[in-house]
């Protein structure tokens, strides 16, 4: 317990520390995109690379693949169950703030850090929940919201799964484990380095782009958001408990189902007319509530 206290607290001083450094003006908000750019297209692929080195596949983590899918279309589902009443945008809004799961920015960092064991189960299920963060819930959630902006076709999704250098890395890494290649040694000790840095710029971005103040009249629709979001949530994580699956694979439902919101939840409600700092501070809690939360559910488990 004391271990897993110390690094979750770890975690939350890095973030700390990169919100800082923004508030004393060493860093800005734009110093955070570049380091978005670098965690995505740098540290990230090293450590997918290097944690899935030694992969077994096995038919339960390819079914893994069909339930980042899944799930991701329950919760839009909930969403929209749940924003009938509410203006177009905030509907919009709502659905991709509670939708998607925060893999490689925030979940990876995290269980890298506490059980790096099941990083290969989290990145099957990553690969479906890409499929639906490149653009499948933007297809989903404009048909059901009504909007008439122009919907992403299936050639954009595959456009953009195709410049996602993460997803290219797991179809890469998948075909070679399922071919029985290996890359030689010195591939992984070259890039091992660049993989260790993914949790501490992960951590240090968040800090860089948090946000903490909002006019009082939109708190009632942040609430109602954050509510939905962990409501749903810890719901799933009650029937991933009950269910008979393996235990890790248990775990790492349970841990993704109350993470924060995705980065693209963060563009999509911005393009769909949400005011920015709004989903800004919106995002911003979120992280805020499942560093707690996914620490105190690793405790629990």
């Amino acid at each position: 317990m004391r271990a897993v206290l110390l690094n979750s607290l770890g975690l939350f001083v890095i973030i700390l520390i990169g919100y800082l450094t923004k508030r004393l003006n060493l860093l800005t908000k734009a110093d955070g995109s570049l380091i978005s750019k670098i965690v995505v297209n740098v540290t990230l692929p090293a450590a997918i690379i290097v944690n899935l080195q030694s992969l077994v596949i096995k038919n339960q983590l390819l079914l893994l693949i069909l339930v980042g899918v899944f799930l991701n279309l329950v919760i839009i589902i909930i969403g929209h169950w749940f924003s009938k009443r509410q203006e177009q945008v905030e509907r919009e809004f709502l659905m991709y703030s509670v939708s998607g799961y925060n893999i490689g920015n925030f979940a990876i960092p995290f269980v890298q850090s506490f059980m790096p064991q099941a990083i290969p189960i989290l990145s099957f299920f990553d690969i479906g929940n890409s499929i639906m963060l490149a653009g499948g819930s933007n297809v989903v959630i404009e048909s059901i919201s009504g909007g008439n902006e122009e919907r992403p076709s299936i050639k954009k999704v595959l456009g953009r799964l195709g410049r996602s250098i993460p997803f290219l890395c797991y179809l890469i890494m998948l075909l070679l484990r399922v071919t029985a290649i290996d890359l030689p040694q010195a591939v992984f000790q070259l890039v091992q380095p660049v993989a260790n840095a993914n949790t501490f710029l992960s951590m240090f971005m968040i800090g860089l782009f948090l946000e903490l103040r909002l006019p009082k009249k939109d708190l009632a629709l942040v609430l109602r958001v954050l509510v939905i979001k962990y409501g749903s949530g810890l719901l799933l994580t009650a029937l991933f408990m009950w269910l008979p699956f393996p235990e890790m694979i248990k775990i790492v439902l349970c841990l993704v189902s109350v993470g924060p919101i995705p980065t693209f939840g963060v563009i999509n409600s911005v393009a769909a007319g949400m005011r920015a700092e709004v989903v800004g501070f919106t995002s911003s809690l979120s992280f805020l509530i499942s560093l707690p939360l996914m620490t105190s559910l690793l405790l629990f488990l």
